[in-house]
């Protein structure tokens, strides 16, 4: 009886290894490395980027990775694809989906007035602003100031980051700041795409649990998705070159900027755009979204009527929460995509449904010709993994929306 029992279970393991052999031929024969090293490194050196990495995702599954390039210009420290990339505005994604989930939970509305979740600064808020949604400010829709504009008026990049308190603490003293202003337009008729909206969005979710906005990602979707290179800011440790370094152009040479307090957006605007983690890890998220957009399950366990919100525009327009929305032939119809900078490193992802397929590129750069290289590795692997199909232009003119003020 053992004798058969065993007998069977080296079977089984035996078809899984043929399984896995199997697929790992046809990778072969379809001309698909599932290391996308010999895909990267040229585009690497046409555009001369410090590093570039990149996951692809075909039938839900991550197919092939790859990273090339320097942590650091000037040293010799290769980069892995276990290494932290920073996702810039692709945050604003995450931050959406912690929301769904509270909003699952019965935590908050996605119509919730910011008179109702900010009662003790009310008085001072505009009257405008009053009867903005969740919903607006997620769809940017909350005629809040544009990213260029992302520090109130009067303030610095600077003088965010010396906000008193805890980040909980500036976060709220930020919203009340920026509440005050005059608006842009009147809410919901405008698009505006808007650092500010996706920050004070955060800021709900935090005040409503009354829990930092950074451990509300860490212990519902960080640890939910086992995404352990996740967090928040610049990458490394001071004076270290353990991590991915950020790169900026000054007086037009690209220089590597030292993790520290300040190489970053600040605390106060984090729920817009300050999360990092290795393009493995991300993979992990973007495939939570790919199932759910699908109705299939995922770690996160969000209905399919939340994604159905989380993916589909409010307002008119083609932004949804987190999310842009637009057609391509490539991808059998509805795609969705995003991009994040912080000035100093570069994101994207696409992600087409129909297709059950995502592509996901970061960089160390976050200026000059990154959001070109980063198009350009996207639509190569898109022809690569989706033969016979035109992946024509991917990115359009995507990076003006999504540039980060810096």
């Amino acid at each position: 009886m053992r004798t058969q029992r065993n007998t069977t279970i080296i079977i089984f393991f035996m078809v899984v290894l043929s399984v896995g052999r199997g697929t790992e031929i046809l990778y072969a024969r379809s001309g698909r490395s599932k290391n996308l090293y010999p895909v990267l490194e040229p585009i690497r050196k046409k555009y001369n980027l410090p590093a570039i990495a990149a996951v692809v995702i075909l039938n839900g599954r991550t197919a092939a990775s790859g990273a090339t390039g320097l942590r650091k210009v000037g040293s010799d420290v290769k980069v892995t694809c276990d290494d932290k990339f920073h996702l810039g505005s692709c945050t604003k994604t995450i931050t959406a989906t912690l929301i769904g989930m509270l909003v699952e939970r019965g935590k908050l509305r996605w119509d919730i007035t910011l008179a109702e979740a900010f009662p003790n600064i009310m008085e001072s808020m505009h009257p405008v602003y009053r009867n903005v949604t969740l919903q607006h400010l997620l769809a940017h829709r909350a005629s809040l100031p544009p990213s260029k504009q992302t520090w109130p008026k009067g303030k610095s990049f600077m003088d965010m980051h010396n906000l008193p308190g805890p980040p909980m603490q500036q976060r709220l003293a930020y919203a009340e700041m920026i509440l005050r202003q005059e608006p842009e337009a009147k809410p919901g008729t405008k698009y505006i795409y808007s650092n500010a909206g996706y920050t004070i969005a955060g800021i709900i979710a935090e005040q409503t649990m009354d829990t930092p906005w950074e451990t509300l990602m860490k212990e519902m979707l960080f640890n939910t998705l086992h995404m352990k290179t996740a967090g928040f800011g610049a990458m490394g440790s001071l004076g270290k070159v353990d991590q991915p370094w950020q790169h900026k152009f000054i007086d037009g040479k690209l220089h590597p900027i030292e993790p520290g307090r300040f190489s970053d957006n600040p605390p106060a605007i984090g729920p817009s755009s300050t999360v990092h983690c290795s393009i493995k890890d991300w993979a992990k998220f973007i495939r939570t979204h790919l199932n759910g957009a699908r109705g299939e399950a995922s770690l996160l366990k969000l209905k399919p009527e939340t994604f159905q919100v989380l993916h589909t525009p409010a307002f008119g327009g083609n932004y949804a929460p987190g999310w842009e929305v637009t057609e391509r032939d490539w991808g059998g119809g509805r795609v969705l995509t995003h991009q994040g900078t912080n000035g100093m490193n570069f994101a994207v992802v696409w992600m087409a449904p129909k297709r059950y397929f995502a592509v996901l590129v970061t960089s160390n750069q976050g200026k000059g010709e990154v959001s070109k290289a980063c198009d350009e590795a996207v639509g190569t692997l898109i022809k690569k993994f989706l033969p016979n199909k035109n992946a024509g232009k991917p990115a359009g003119k995507a990076g003006e929306i999504f540039e980060q003020s810096n």
